[in-house]
């Protein structure tokens, strides 16, 4: 897409752009990639194209469902993602998985997306829980950093695709190689 609207794409955009809200990464793509679209349009165009890629296959890591499914019999679950409204929406439904949630906070819906705290913050808020008190299981770098900052608990599950850095992985306070794994190692540290 950023090629077809006249932008130049290189291979540190997608690791610069992760965790930023799609206020912040629209605008990069204009301002940083030469897209010839306005914010809102180039945002409204990624919805779209991954609605329709979403509605063919939702690309879930190995095992999500099954351990969201677990986790949400024995706690309160937040999603706090850096994904738009629409597509955090479309996702839970066709997975089945919109239940599992107390609450969902994307970061649109707050001032700064990751690697600040705001959406893991705003999370914790609408499940009125101290943020301390809270675990955020996270897979890329920028999650890692903003959960770290809300002062959470965090767990990483490093994705395959967009290992975090070295740096972000020593804030965590727990790594796992699989999803399956998760259940089992909350409750040790229960």
């Amino acid at each position: 897409m950023t090629t077809e609207l006249g932008g130049r794409w290189h291979d540190r955009a997608q690791l610069e752009m992760m965790g930023m809200s799609s206020h912040e990464w629209s605008r990069y793509m204009r301002d940083s990639l030469g897209v010839r679209a306005e914010p809102d349009d180039i945002s409204a165009l990624v919805v779209e194209r991954l609605r329709e890629r979403y509605e063919r296959e939702v690309p879930l890591m190995p095992g999500a469902a099954e351990t969201v499914r677990t986790l949400a019999e024995a706690w309160p679950l937040g999603l706090a993602s850096s994904s738009n409204r629409p597509l955090i929406d479309l996702v839970l439904e066709l997975t089945g998985l919109a239940t599992c949630f107390r609450v969902t906070v994307s970061s649109e819906e707050v001032e700064r997306g990751k690697p600040a705290p705001d959406v893991y913050l705003e999370a914790a808020r609408r499940l009125d829980a101290d943020p301390s008190a809270c675990a955020a299981v996270e897979d890329a770098t920028n999650g890692i950093r903003s959960a770290d900052a809300a002062n959470m608990t965090v767990i990483v599950v490093p994705h395959p695709d967009f290992p975090p850095a070295p740096e972000a992985l020593e804030l965590a306070d727990v790594v796992v190689d699989s999803l399956a794994e998760l259940p089992a190692r909350l409750w040790d540290m229960r």
